[in-house]
């Protein structure tokens, strides 16, 4: 008996320790959990009820310098929800099939990915699907079946009127991408907003884009909303006037029509860009509201790179609408005078190399103003060897060539000065005299693009000053000097006025209005020559300076000058009707 009272009392005495040793622990618990972490906890469980909904600014809208709308918003609405809420058992799987009925194909994997894409915070509100109609949006919150947890938002979406006309231009607002998002300072941007993505989108990002407002709400332990704590309203983006001309743009689309190229017009005296036109072009307006991944590799892939805007990163010889530069640089460094002749027999012999004249049986005794206004090759094969390539880069340089113009969208190209040093590094080749002759008729190494070209023109038509095109007037910057004697340039312009008065580029001079000007026709690797035309208008008193550039145009007398002729003549007709030719 006794042998089995100690037994119990043992059993006794281990049971009144582990209580005691319970109770230890559950003290020591209260004692973590209530004092030392006691603010880590109450701050968990308000941030459980806590909800953030982020609030999208409306982007500030886009017009011509005539008030035309180039960019706006419309009204739609998304479909947001709380990851603490989404993420639920069964809750992605239940939301895909109410989608799904409501024509709306999203598997519970997409909905799982565009939920990660977009998390910040467990309280942070995602969306869900976006780019609903009213009707779309009433008909899917009416269903239901449709998870309370999930609530329809107003939004802004942009849309552009004038769609392919001035995508290159524009650019689009598209949504934000991972890599985007990990580019930009932390908090900046989030999962799900909006960015600009090329163009004057992107370039004035900061000014367009506003800054997203904030409402703090309190819910209850099923998610209801009980009450808001704070509110912060989004601030709207700054509307943008751009220089350019809408009218002015759709001529050039239309004349464009069908072909490969490139127009551009600038204020002669400012650089303020009216027309930036590209051809074949794309419609921005699926780019902004999202397509997918075939429709962009359809887009990127197409041979006619309708993507790719020719007016500022096409890169071609400029052809003889280089020789106005050659000239005044002969002038310049008086290796020529207007009274040095030349005698032009439809080639010149350059040690074994024969170096042909576009004209055949050649134009004779020519002068300088002369053989600006037939375009006389053989003339300046001969200026061009008495410069010598290191004058020519050095007045190219002055000119710009080689570098960016500065222009206020991205994806400029700086085209190729070329030279000694160049091909040496690029070809391990000395530089030849045949190079040099090449050089001097806008031929060879050296490229330029359709606004490098437009620049080199408005020098000439406004006196001598160099200027950086632009798109918005913040961005102006005073013209430049570059440095050369005045009388030289009215040599220059002489020339080229005769180009259009009674030679090569006659039919630019058709429409109504005297033009200035030079015509080119520059060599292709993959097909037939380009045809290029550069010049101003009135020629007297410049105001516009235009550049057409067609690939594979052959003839830069027929194809490119009649292109240039009618745009000068609609913006003088309808800007400066008193400049018209009765």
């Amino acid at each position: 008996m006794s042998d089995l009272r100690s037994v119990i009392d043992v059993r006794i005495r281990v049971c009144r320790f582990l209580m005691i040793l319970s109770a230890a622990f559950l003290l020591l618990g209260l004692y973590f959990f209530q004092i030392l972490h006691a603010d880590k906890y109450v701050k968990l469980a308000w941030d459980n009820r806590l909800r953030l909904i982020r609030i999208p600014s409306s982007r500030g809208e886009i017009f011509d310098r005539n008030g035309s709308p180039l960019a706006v918003n419309i009204t739609t609405f998304d479909i947001l929800g709380y990851p603490l809420d989404l993420e639920k058992p069964g809750m992605i799987e239940r939301l895909s099939l109410v989608l799904n009925k409501h024509g709306f194909p999203i598997d519970p994997e997409d909905l799982s990915a565009t939920i990660k894409r977009q998390f910040w915070t467990p309280y942070r509100v995602v969306r869900v699907i976006t780019n609903l109609t009213l009707p779309q949006m009433a008909d899917l919150v009416a269903d239901p079946n449709f998870p309370t947890q999930c609530f329809p938002m107003a939004v802004w979406r942009r849309t552009y009127p004038a769609g392919s006309l001035v995508s290159n231009v524009l650019g689009y607002a598209g949504e934000i991408s991972e890599n985007e998002l990990r580019q930009k300072a932390q908090g900046e941007y989030l999962g799900g907003d909006r960015i600009g993505k090329g163009g004057i989108e992107a370039y004035y990002e900061q000014s367009l884009r506003g800054r997203a407002g904030e409402e703090s709400i309190e819910v209850d332990a099923r998610g209801r909303r009980m009450r808001s704590i704070d509110y912060r309203p989004p601030l709207r983006g700054q509307n943008i006037r751009l220089t350019l001309d809408l009218g002015a743009q759709r001529l050039a689309a239309d004349l464009l029509k069908g072909l490969r190229g490139a127009v551009v017009v600038l204020d002669a005296q400012t650089g303020g860009v009216l027309v930036l036109c590209t051809s074949p072009s794309y419609d921005n307006n699926p780019l902004s509201w999202g397509i997918s991944a075939k429709e962009w590799s359809a887009l990127t892939d197409d041979p006619l790179h309708p993507m790719m805007d020719r007016s500022i990163s096409g890169v071609y010889p400029p052809g003889s609408t280089f020789k106005a530069m050659v000239a005044l640089a002969a002038l310049e460094e008086k290796e020529v005078t207007t009274a040095t002749s030349f005698f032009c027999a439809g080639e010149f012999q350059l040690g074994t190399r024969t170096f042909k004249c576009w004209k055949r049986w050649g134009h004779g005794t020519v002068r300088l103003v002369t053989a600006l206004q037939d375009s006389c090759d053989v003339y300046f094969y001969q200026v061009g060897l008495r410069l010598g390539i290191n004058r020519l880069v050095e007045w190219g340089k002055r000119f710009g060539l080689g570098t960016r113009t500065g222009i206020d969208i991205p994806g400029e190209a700086e085209g190729n000065i070329a030279g000694i040093e160049w091909k040496k590094e690029r070809f391990r080749e000395p530089w030849y005299k045949g190079d040099t002759v090449n050089y001097s008729i806008g031929q060879g190494f050296l490229l330029m693009t359709p606004l490098q070209i437009a620049r080199m023109y408005a020098f000439f038509a406004n006196g001598g000053r160099l200027v950086t095109p632009y798109l918005v007037e913040s961005s102006k910057e005073p013209p430049v000097p570059i440095g050369h004697s005045p009388a030289n340039l009215d040599v220059v312009r002489r020339g080229l006025q005769d180009v259009v008065r009674q030679g090569t580029g006659w039919r630019a001079g058709t429409y109504g209005v005297t033009v200035a000007g030079k015509t080119g026709t520059s060599q292709n690797a993959h097909g037939n020559d380009h045809a290029l035309f550069a010049g101003y208008a009135p020629a007297d008193r410049p105001r516009y300076v235009a550049v057409a550039v067609v690939e594979a145009g052959e003839h830069g007398s027929s194809v490119a000058s009649p292109i240039v002729g009618q745009v000068l003549s609609y913006l003088l007709v309808r800007d400066f009707p008193g400049d018209v030719v009765p």
